[in-house]
C-alpha cells in the first residue's frame, strides 16, 4: 500500500511540474516589482518625481517599475515615450498600429492591453486588431495601414526590409516617416524585452489578451 501511495505522490508531482511548466510567463512571479519610496535611491526618487509630474500618477507596474532600477535609462525612455505619443509624424492611428504590431510580435500582454483601446480611439478598426491578435495578416486594411504592416512585419521577422517594401514605404511616409516607424518598433520591442525579462504582470484581474505563437 505504501508503495502505491508513493507512486501516486510521484505521479502527482510530475503532473504538477508539467502544468506549471506550461503556464505562460505572464502568470510567473514578477522579478522586478515596484520599488517602494522608502527603498529608492536619490536618483530613483528624482526620476520618479519627473514621472509623476508628466503622468500625474506615481510609478506603478508596467515597464517603468523594472526600468526604475536604472534611473538614467528610465529618464531617456520617458523622453522617447513623449515623442512617440505626442509628436510622431505617422499620426495616432498608424502609430498605435505600429505599437500593436510590436506588442504582438513579442507577445507583450501589458503593451497590447494598454494600447488596444488607444488604437480603437485613434481609428484603427476592430477587425484589424482582432486579426493581428490572432497572428493573421489583417484583411481590408487601408493602403497606408497595409504598407506599414508589411514594413514592420518584415523588419521583425526578416531583420531587414526588401527593396519593394521599402519603396512603397518611402512613397507613403518619406524618409522621416520610415525612421519614425523603425523607432516605434524598436522602442516597443525594447519595452517588451524589459517586461518579458522582468515578467511584469498585467494589472490584477486582467486576463492575458494574447496567445503565445507556436515555437
Amino acid at each position: 500500500m505504501s508503495n502505491i501511495r508513493s507512486g501516486e505522490a510521484f505521479v502527482a508531482c510530475v503532473v504538477t511540474a508539467l502544468i506549471l511548466g506550461c503556464v505562460p510567463a505572464v502568470f510567473a512571479q514578477d522579478r522586478m516589482p515596484p520599488i517602494q519610496v522608502d527603498d529608492m535611491t536619490e536618483a530613483q526618487k528624482e526620476v520618479a518625481a519627473k514621472y509623476e509630474a508628466e503622468r500625474g500618477s506615481t510609478i506603478g507596474t508596467g515597464p517603468w517599475a523594472p526600468l526604475l532600477r536604472t534611473p538614467e535609462i528610465l529618464r531617456l525612455m520617458l523622453d522617447m515615450r513623449t515623442h512617440v505619443r505626442d509628436r510622431t509624424l505617422l499620426g495616432p492611428r498608424l502609430s498605435e498600429f505600429a505599437m500593436l504590431i510590436a506588442a504582438r510580435e513579442w507577445t507583450q500582454q501589458y503593451v497590447w492591453n494598454a494600447h488596444r483601446p488607444a488604437a480603437v480611439r485613434a481609428g484603427l478598426s476592430r477587425e484589424i486588431i482582432t486579426a493581428l491578435a490572432a497572428g493573421r495578416r489583417p484583411q481590408q486594411m487601408a493602403e497606408d495601414e497595409e504598407i506599414l504592416y508589411d514594413f514592420c512585419i518584415e523588419l521583425h521577422r526578416n531583420k531587414s526590409v526588401s527593396d519593394a517594401t521599402y519603396a512603397r514605404a518611402l512613397e507613403a511616409f518619406n524618409e522621416e516617416g520610415i525612421v519614425e516607424a523603425v523607432v516605434i518598433e524598436g522602442y516597443y520591442a525594447l519595452i517588451a524585452m524589459v517586461m518579458n525579462t522582468a515578467r511584469t504582470p498585467l494589472r490584477e484581474g486582467v486576463s492575458p489578451p494574447l496567445v503565445t505563437f507556436p515555437r
